[in-house]
């Protein structure tokens, strides 16, 4: 049976220990300190599975599940990785694109597994969305709007940004099957923690199908809880709301037509409400990391698509910092 190591326990952590609980995995469990091992223990693990020295078990197991602040998830995945294990560890990789860049050639020198927590790459709506977009459905993408945002605590280890945006910035890489050739941002730090709560990107995708305009916000200030996509191509439009369980996506046949001139006409088309399998994707991409320690498949979320989405969201700091925006290359 696979051995399988969680390391934090946290507010998300504690949803990784859920679902890893479900798995057929051998479960063990590391925290700093012993009170914070107690949702483990209430759910049945055993004391000799659980530590407050995470070193205890590295030999043990055959991967790890690294759910603590981004700050330490460089020097984690790289230890790790050096010992051998197969690691997924939660987004974002690292913050820094040099940190990325390491372990994903750590991961690929050593032939380790190393999936990054893209969670949405995992919903069935984002499978169809990526089919639909790169079958040609939707015609050109002329736009794509992601809003991720909602009252709630922020983060300390990063900025919003960090946070909740880069889930829309690797969406958006992995639905059009593309990376952004240009990065420009503006942020705002409304609660003086000198890390933004308010960010606005602007991303510029060339795909096979042409130019594709993308805009992310987030922000933790508008009432209510919002992971909003909106696609909008010349022969196809979609909203997704990843708040929904199952019904997720609507599309609309809307288009313009010339009518002569500056002139166009607007047509509003069948609306379409798309059935998606309901799944819960921590669950799935849980079960995927499992799988891949099995098979050593390639991670649909792997080290390299964690470094791309770091890589735009420094470039969007950037773009903070000039007021201009940054060429991706």
């Amino acid at each position: 049976m696979t051995k399988i190591l969680l390391l934090g326990l946290g507010r998300w952590g504690a949803n990784h220990l859920r679902n890893l609980n479900n798995l057929p995995i051998e479960l063990y469990v590391a925290e700093v300190g012993d009170k914070q091992l107690e949702p483990a223990r209430k759910l049945g693990l055993p004391a000799e599975r659980l530590t407050t020295n995470y070193k205890d078990f590295i030999s043990k197991v055959d991967g790890v599940v690294v759910v603590t602040p981004a700050q330490s998830h460089f020097p984690l995945c790289k230890e790790f990785l050096e010992a051998g294990k197969d690691v997924f560890v939660e987004k974002p990789l690292t913050l820094a694109n040099d940190e990325s860049k390491q372990l994903a050639e750590l991961a690929d020198k050593h032939k380790r597994i190393l999936q990054v927590g893209h969670i949405l790459r995992f919903d069935p709506a984002t499978l169809w969305l990526r089919d639909a977009v790169q079958s040609g459905e939707f015609g050109k993408v002329n736009m794509i709007r992601g809003h991720f945002g909602g009252f709630k605590r922020p983060r300390n280890d990063s900025g919003v940004m960090f946070a909740d945006g880069i889930h829309f910035v690797d969406l958006f890489n992995f639905i059009l099957g593309a990376q952004p050739k240009s990065v420009q941002a503006i942020n705002h730090d409304f609660m003086g923690r000198g890390m933004e709560d308010v960010s606005l990107v602007s991303l510029e995708y060339d795909t096979p199908h042409g130019k594709t305009w993308a805009t992310v916000e987030a922000e933790y200030f508008i009432p209510g809880k919002y992971r909003e996509v909106i696609v909008c191509g010349d022969k196809l439009s979609a909203v997704c709301d990843y708040n929904v369980a199952q019904y997720k996506i609507k599309t609309y046949a809307n288009t313009h037509a010339p009518a002569g001139g500056k002139d166009f006409k607007a047509t509003e088309g069948v609306v379409t409400q798309i059935e998606t399998p309901p799944e819960e994707p921590l669950l799935a991409e849980l079960r995927a990391f499992v799988d891949s320690i099995k098979t050593r498949a390639t991670p649909r979320a792997d080290a390299w698509s964690g470094y791309d989405a770091v890589r735009v969201l420094n470039a969007a700091l950037e773009s903070v910092k000039t007021g201009k925006a940054v060429e991706l290359k």
